[in-house]
């Protein structure tokens, strides 16, 4: 987290700001391993992590107090590592942890939560090479089941409920991916 108050405005932040506080736009920029896109006062980012999102995932919502911005964890695939180790020592239970965050999708309206770290589970079932009912054979399917168990976790949390997790059971996934995965190769990328 980052309090507003000690921060200080680089002439950039100023110039990105327009109306908005710039101390916030300035913490959005050092956050930011590559800016994407900028509409003033929107920043769309590459966060250090790979994930390219708002704000380069600064955020007001859910900070402990006013003037203070929640930041990325600076590892959430170490994170999601550390939750999960305590589950099992708390529970005696081997289970798979997310940790997750709304994002925007382009060309889509609304926000969805998406898996920015993860342990215990794959971020992405790779169906390439397999057929379908019919006999067709999938060349490209790749599913991204963190994202959707994040997004359906996500409609039990609650936007503003204050609920910080969800269970997911009855999931047969194994194996253990890091959700930095998910981000996009820049060799795939067609918008780079």
């Amino acid at each position: 987290m980052v309090r507003l108050a000690d921060v200080d405005p680089s002439d950039r932040a100023r110039e990105v700001a327009g109306n908005e506080d710039p101390r916030r736009i300035e913490v959005i920029l050092r956050e930011a391993a590559r800016v994407v896109r900028v509409r003033p006062p929107l920043v769309i980012a590459e966060t250090r992590h790979g994930f390219i999102c708002a704000s380069a995932g600064v955020d007001t919502s859910n900070a402990p107090e006013p003037g203070m911005l929640v930041l990325l964890p600076e590892d959430p695939d170490a994170s999601a590592a550390r939750i999960r180790e305590r589950v099992q020592e708390l529970t005696g239970r081997t289970v798979g942890v997310l940790v997750t965050d709304s994002f925007g999708r382009p060309w889509r309206q609304g926000t969805t939560d998406v898996a920015i770290g993860a342990a215990g589970l794959p971020v992405v079932l790779d169906l390439r090479g397999k057929h379908d009912p019919v006999g067709y054979e999938l060349h490209a399917t790749m599913i991204a089941v963190a994202d959707e168990i994040a997004g359906a976790a996500e409609l039990v949390m609650g936007k503003v409920e204050g609920v910080p997790g969800a269970v997911v059971r009855g999931l047969r996934l194994r194996g253990d991916a890091r959700a930095r995965d998910l981000a996009m190769p820049a060799d795939r990328d067609l918008f780079r």
